[in-house]
């Protein structure tokens, strides 16, 4: 399982413009990542904050509706957020023109 997972993390990182991915638990703790601590740190606890806000927002909309995935771009970076009930994966992609 462990090789499957790293397997899947490195084909994401090969594709063009991937900056970093950073996996971390439904308590906010980074799991596995690829960029320096302090980095890590700071993007789980920011991501972690902006996909409660986003889930209950959406929840708030449509008590049916969940939160799947999360997108987004400004002028350095765009990040995908894949939230998960265990898991939430985040990739840190430099935008191409």
């Amino acid at each position: 399982m462990a090789s499957e997972v790293d397997d899947t993390l490195k084909r994401i990182q090969s594709h063009k413009g991937v900056v970093g991915i950073i996996v971390i638990n439904s308590d906010g703790v980074p799991i596995k990542s690829t960029l320096d601590n302090t980095t890590t740190v700071q993007y789980a606890a920011l991501m972690t904050q902006l996909c409660d806000k986003s889930r209950s927002a959406i929840r708030d909309l449509d008590p049916t509706n969940d939160l799947t995935f999360l997108r987004l771009r400004s002028k350095k970076h765009e990040i995908m957020i894949a939230p998960d009930k265990d898991f939430i994966l985040i990739v840190i992609q430099a935008p191409t023109e």
